[in-house]
Parts: structure tokens; sequence; C-alpha cells
């Protein structure tokens, strides 16, 4: 089944005017039926929050509509180019449409921008190059988008004409379907939209505990086969260096300075069986942990059993880091077979590594590994000063020089008038006076 087009907004966005959000959907799929007859009221659009069930991978099923549907609106807004997620939609289906592009040499404009709100910063680079307002949308919808013609009128003139614009983009776009994807990992793609920063770490000297499950080199032992060997390995885990050439003499001596030099001290340990007792052992000292993993070795033993372990159990307060070599396959059969050798061995914590502070990373490319292993350390730290500010208030605050007095205790809050936007917006009628079937049809001379 492929969609028309693919549906992609912040979900802050929907959280303060879902009504609205939800208006706009279900406009467009109306639209395009009168102008798209011939579509299948189940095929018009994709919206995660309608086809997602109980039991459902949702990033499965994100990666497949975004690898077979035939166009995406995206709702451009300040919350949309924050938002990480919206990052991976949008740049997994900008790639789509330029490896189209490639293999066929034909420009399809099957990502459709809409104004939502205006951004409050500039956007990036690969985001100015598609144009997202036209002439005949109007100057209202220009200078304050969609939602705000929405408030103002929810079925009046301004809203209706940017609809139909949409609507037929769309149409335009499925009429030269853009080649679908035979795969896609939406949780390895790199959105393109800057990541918000994290926020500072603890103003106090941290222990990160570092533990490494790496391959060794074996004097004597024969070459792995095929052209990928997953990188350097020495006589030590430690010695593992998978970015050619290594900027230092190893991936674990590079992530030790990186952290002494963020002010933090370290240890090193090597993964094995006593590996969750010390993992909790560290929390309970109030330390941070974060686990280095070779692909190549992470299914084999004595690494294999420790990980599930750990995957099994939870531990808020401790970072993962997968390096992708910079000679690992970069597609077909041999990536797919080491990469869903690491899920089997992650199956719970890779389900999750794409949540908004996720401390579960992988595909860590050389340029993103220093920035990768602060923001984990960080995330996991500020993690466990929230527990500390749970157990113990009083010793927290005083540990932060912030003072013992006691806090007042919060209040039940009732939300005072005015109701919110959801009960403002009058009830969505069938079909809305002057709606887009009361309007010429493309060919007419009045259009």
């Amino acid at each position: 089944m492929e969609p028309l087009f693919f549906f992609s907004y912040a979900r802050r966005d929907h959280l303060a005017g879902g009504a609205f959000v939800d208006q706009f959907f279900h406009d467009l799929k109306d639209e395009l039926a009168r102008i798209e007859p011939t579509a299948g009221a189940a095929e018009l659009g994709y919206r995660d929050t309608e086809w997602l069930r109980v039991g459902d991978d949702w990033e499965r099923q994100l990666s497949g509509m975004l690898a077979s549907c035939r166009s995406m609106v995206a709702l451009y807004s300040p919350a949309y180019f924050e938002s990480p997620y919206c990052g991976k939609e949008w740049t997994a289906f900008h790639e789509r449409v330029g490896r189209h592009r490639e293999l066929t040499g034909e420009v399809v404009p099957a990502l459709i921008p809409v104004l939502w709100e205006p951004p409050s910063q500039e956007l990036p680079a690969e985001v100015r190059r598609i144009q997202y307002v036209q002439h005949d949308m109007g100057e209202d919808y220009a200078a304050g988008g969609l939602h705000a013609l929405l408030r103002a009128a929810p079925y009046g003139p301004d809203y209706l004409r940017v609809v139909r614009v949409i609507a037929e983009r769309v149409r335009e776009a499925v009429v030269r379907p853009v080649t679908a994807l035979t795969a896609l990992d939406l949780g390895a793609v790199e959105g393109c939209f800057p990541l918000p920063a994290a926020d500072p770490a603890p103003a106090r000297t941290g222990l990160v505990r570092l533990f490494v499950a790496a391959d060794r080199a074996r004097p004597g032992a024969p070459a792995p086969q095929g052209p990928y060997r997953g990188g350097w390995y020495g006589p030590q885990p430690w010695d593992w260096a998978p970015y050619h050439p290594p900027r230092m003499p190893s991936l674990v001596a590079r992530a030790q300075q990186v952290i002494t030099g963020a002010g933090h001290i370290t240890t090193l340990d090597e993964v094995g069986p006593g590996l969750v007792a010390d993992l909790d052992q560290a929390r309970e000292n109030n330390q941070v942990s974060l686990l280095l993993v070779d692909p190549w070795t992470a299914g084999r033993e004595p690494y294999r059993q420790a990980l599930r372990e750990y995957d099994g159990q939870n531990h808020p307060v401790t970072g993962v880091l997968v390096p992708a070599g910079t000679d690992d396959p970069p597609e077909g059969p041999a990536r797919a077979h080491l990469w869903g050798g690491v899920r089997a061995v992650f199956p719970r914590n890779w389900l999750h590594r794409s949540g908004p502070e996720p401390l579960f990373r992988v595909h860590v490319t050389r340029e993103r590994f220093e920035s990768e292993l602060l923001r984990a350390v960080t995330v996991a730290q500020n993690r466990l000063l929230d527990e500390e500010d749970v157990t113990d208030p009083v010793a927290a605050r005083a540990s932060f020089g912030l003072g013992t007095e006691a806090a007042g205790i919060p209040g039940l809050t009732i939300p005072a008038w005015p109701p919110s936007e959801a009960e403002d917006l009058p009830p969505r009628p069938s079909r809305p006076p002057g709606t887009a079937s009361d309007h010429p049809r493309e060919g007419d001379p009045q259009r």
C-alpha cells in the first residue's frame, strides 16, 4: 500500500493545537479525494496516530511508509525544526527524492512544505533550497502560516485556498511517483536539522566508567573473510580503532581524552560476565557508565551474554555507543547482517534508540563520535542528578550550594478560562461551506 502522502509534523504542534492539525490533515484528504477520485480512501494519507496499533513497531512502520509513500507533506514550524525525529523524516524523504533524480534524471517535487508557523531561526541549508510559499497562497499565509489562518477562520476562504494548492501539489507529485526504497532504517538516518543543545554538564567533577567490548588481534590468526575487518585491532580491546586512519592510537584513548577534557575522570574495564553488577554499583556510587561496543564482535562471546543481560534491565545512567567503521560495508547484505547482529544483541534498546534523549547510539560515524560521546555523558549525568533530587532533595540542593530551606509543596492547578483551542474549534461539518467542491476544477478558465 502506497498512500499519496506521508504527514510529517511535530508532536509539540499537535499538543498545542491538535484540533487544528487534525482538521488540516482531514481537509487535505477530502480535497485529494475530490481531485483524485480513483484513489481509495485508505490510501490517501499516512499519519502515525491513525495507523499505529498496540504492539506495532512504530519505527519500522514509519520507515516503511517513508520508503513507499508517493509524497511527503511537512508542517514547518519552530517545533518541527527543533525535533530530531522530524529531521530524520525530512532527511530520509529528501534523500529518497535525490536518489530518484540520480537514477532517472527526473526532478519530482514530492517533498511538499506547509508553513504551519514561521520558523524562529534560519532554516538549514538543505531546507532553504525548497520553496515553501507561492504567490497564490495569500499574504496572510506567507506572513503568519496556516495555523494563524485556522485560528482566525477555521473554514475561511484563505485557509481553503491553501488546502487546494497543497492538494494540487500532492497530485502533481504522485503522477510521477518517486522510486520506492526496498529498505529504510529511520533510526540510522542522521537528520539534517541541528540537534538542540544538550543541557550543560553538572558543575562538579564526575567519574565516568568506560567499558569496552572489542576484538583482539590474534597473532597468526587468518584474516577475516571479505574486505571489511571492522577496524584495526591490537592485543587488548582498548586498542580497537574503527576509524581510518586513527586520530589517536585507539578509539578508547580518544574517548578518554574527550571526557577528561570536559572536566571528568575515567576508569577503564572490559565488558565481562559481571557487567550488570558493575553498572549497578557505579549507579549506587553516583557514577555514570559508558559502553563502547564493536559491532563486529558484539554477538560473540565473551561479550554477547553480558550485553544481552545489560539490554534486559533498566540502566538509565549508562550510555552505549556502537561506531560504524570507516571501512564497514555501506549497503547490501553484509551491512544488513552486521547491524542485524547488533539488533539481536540489544533488542530492547534498539527499539528506543531514537527517543528525545537516547543513550543508545548506533551507526556513530567518525565525524559525530565526539559530540555523541559528550551528549551521552551529559544526558546520563543529568539523569543521575534527577535521581538524587528524588531520593534526597535537601542533600541534592546542598551539594549544588542552593541552600536547604524547604521548598513549598505545589498544589493542584486548575486551568483558568479561556478554554483550550480544541474547545474553541467548532465541530467539523461533513462539507464546510465554500469547500473545494464549490470551486472550479482543473482546466476551468476561472482558475
